[in-house]
């Protein structure tokens, strides 16, 4: 084992260190400002921990002289996979991509009203939580809709001034035309 190895090595975990608790610390700060709940922003310093520490290994396979033929042809397996998964339409993937998406550049916050534009579903309703794999919202008539974060940030949406009126069924149509 040579000096530098280990020198190398040090370098790459002490920059591995400062970078998670800057990017833990940057999110926490970013979340508070959006006025995000505090889990999405610890789920999406996870997210980002994760790739820094991908990067660190691979880093330290190669300081450490492990054969990178082979971790090369695992890596871009790895990353081939993963970018097919990511890029799928429903996949479970796209829903996390899509939260970290929402978390960092998304205009519409928990307890605003929305209306989600889709061809003959169009959903309107108040967002009163974003989870992992979809963003929950109420409708007029109090039920919950889990909407997948993937279609979210797909689709075209209103972000509503006020809440929308409840829609009048054809009996109270009927009352008010009589009146």
């Amino acid at each position: 084992m040579n000096y530098y190895n280990w020198l190398f090595t040090a370098v790459v975990l002490g920059a591995f260190i400062l970078s998670t608790n800057m990017t833990s610390h940057f999110v926490t700060e970013l979340g508070k400002k959006k006025h995000a709940a505090p889990e999405r922003a610890i789920y999406v310093s996870k997210i980002i921990n994760f790739a820094l520490a991908s990067v660190s290994l691979f880093l330290l396979f190669f300081i450490w002289g492990v054969d990178y033929n082979g971790v090369l042809l695992f890596g871009s397996s790895v990353i081939a996979i993963g970018g097919v998964a990511l890029f799928a339409q429903w996949s479970i993937l796209s829903n996390l991509t899509a939260s970290v998406v929402i978390f960092f550049n998304y205009p519409a916050r928990i307890g605003d009203y929305v209306r989600i534009i889709d061809a003959e579903n169009t959903l309107e309703g108040k967002i009163v939580d974003i989870k992992v794999f979809q963003v929950l919202l109420v409708d007029n008539e109090g039920n919950l809709i889990n909407y997948p974060n993937n279609l979210l940030i797909q689709k075209p949406f209103m972000k509503l001034k006020q809440q929308p009126q409840a829609k009048q069924t054809n009996e109270e149509e009927e009352k008010e035309e009589i009146s």
